[in-house]
């Protein structure tokens, strides 16, 4: 009994928090290094360590914010690197880690296991193998439709050789939502229209933005009113911010010749459709953001915030921490005890925990924007505010600001993006110290707030 409690013990004072920051710090820097050498340039040139660390954590972290022309600057084995980045960071370097394991028929220790479920937010350390496993097939699975689907545009266009290497490559991205491509610095302009390249990418985008979770429970369940409640909420939601969304931006943008003026009917529902996708953490664009209606800026910038949901490819603050802080907060106005959606009620502690990620978001995306206001001060507010909200949410769309950073602009937008990978409460755990149950309690007395 006293072995087991102190194994217990042990695991309690082990930080998966500082797992991650190294093993994605180490990814970053030798991702970085390996573009910063003369093979993964086009024209064979060393390149600078700020611009390849930048590409890289963009890769890791599967956000697309570059300061090179993806398409044009690297070479081949560039691209091949900043590819293997990409799913690395999708998958999660923890699960990747583990996979190679399997490969060799390692056993995973108990410390293992929590490592994975905390990678994928799982409530419990059990069938954390078969997790993984999962995962891998899950996304070898989507990942070749999506290839497959992409190949009857690309490889027409292109060629074979280069047709199935765009359909690799994009698939992956999309799927990672990385929103990283190899088509050129315009994105997906070029098929604004294209229903089949649209959709694809869209789809993908939303498949790997719901998590693996969610795939579990469509698959086992199969009807709606027997998935769990957070199943539920990540598709119902989901689906309400993609169809409003796309209706808004139709409204919004309907007579803007930089956007979706200039198209016909189809090609307008196809373009809005696209927008109201992307900003989940994607990084693609159809239309060109620096050209959209301010209303369109402002809401573009409130989807990437919100993100995408947890224990999948996406980043942002999540679809579900957004939901539990709207039923806490309407819960609180009613002057009711019990937050409660789909006959179920939602613990205190989710509540508290939404609460916590959405201020420690706010006050470090305030904060980047007030040191980037004074780093990079000739460039617009909105701007900026957009660069960041996207670095935070690894989304990866810009103004085009991007390159024009300055160094300590780049640098703390990369670290933007670590940040908004592992999320506020991992980098808050790196640091701080728990303690554990507070062994005195304080006589309690209330303040004035509101």
């Amino acid at each position: 009994m006293k072995l087991t409690n102190k194994k217990k013990n042990k695991m309690q004072q082990v930080n998966p928090a500082k797992l991650f920051f190294y093993a994605y710090l180490m990814a970053i820097l030798v991702g970085g290094f390996l573009l910063s050498t003369p093979l993964a340039s086009e024209d064979g040139v060393w390149t600078s360590l700020i611009d390849t660390i930048f590409t890289a954590t963009s890769a890791v972290c599967v956000t697309g914010l570059a300061t090179l022309v993806t398409a044009t600057y690297w070479s081949v084995f560039g691209k091949i690197v900043i590819l293997v980045l990409i799913q690395l960071g999708g998958i999660g370097v923890v699960t990747v880690a583990s996979a190679v394991g399997l490969l060799i028929n390692r056993r995973f220790s108990m410390q293992e296991r929590m490592y994975i479920a905390e990678e994928k937010n799982a409530s419990s350390m059990h069938g954390m193998i078969k997790l993984v496993k999962y995962v891998l097939t899950a996304t070898l699975i989507i990942e070749s439709i999506g290839a497959l689907l992409l190949s009857f545009q690309f490889i027409p266009e292109f060629g074979v050789k280069r047709g199935i290497a765009f359909s690799i490559f994009h698939s992956i991205s999309a799927f990672c939502n990385a929103g990283f491509d190899i088509i050129g610095d315009a994105s997906l302009t070029a098929y604004q229209a294209n229903a089949l390249v649209s959709f694809t990418i869209a789809s993908l985008i939303i498949i790997g933005g719901l998590g693996f979770v969610v795939y579990q429970d469509i698959l086992n369940k199969k009807r709606f009113k027997y998935f769990s409640l957070h199943t539920k909420l990540v598709i119902s939601s989901t689906a309400f911010l993609i169809i409003g969304s796309t209706i808004l931006f139709l409204m919004m943008e309907w007579h803007n010749p930089d956007t979706l003026g200039s198209l016909d009917t189809a090609g307008k529902l196809i373009a809005a459709n696209f927008q109201s996708v992307t900003p989940r953490t994607a990084g693609f664009f159809s239309i060109d953001q620096g050209s959209l209606h301010p209303a369109s800026l402002i809401l573009t910038t409130v989807l990437m915030f919100i993100g995408g949901a947890p224990a999948g490819t996406a980043g942002g603050l999540k679809i579900t921490t957004l939901i539990a802080l709207i039923f806490g907060t309407v819960t609180s106005i009613r002057r009711k005890s019990d937050s409660k959606m789909f006959g179920r009620r939602l613990p205190h502690d989710t509540i508290n925990k939404a609460i916590t990620i959405f201020f420690l978001s706010i006050a470090w995306i305030s904060l980047v924007v007030f040191a980037l206001s004074i780093s990079d001060s000739q460039l617009a507010l909105s701007d900026i505010v957009f660069e960041v909200v996207s670095a935070y949410g690894t989304v990866g769309l810009t103004r085009g600001i991007t390159p024009m950073l300055s160094v300590f602009g780049k640098a703390i937008i990369a670290f933007t993006m670590l940040f908004g990978k592992l999320g506020p409460i991992t980098m808050v755990y790196l640091v701080a110290r728990t303690d554990g149950v507070d062994r005195i309690k304080y006589a309690e007395e209330t303040i004035l707030v509101g």
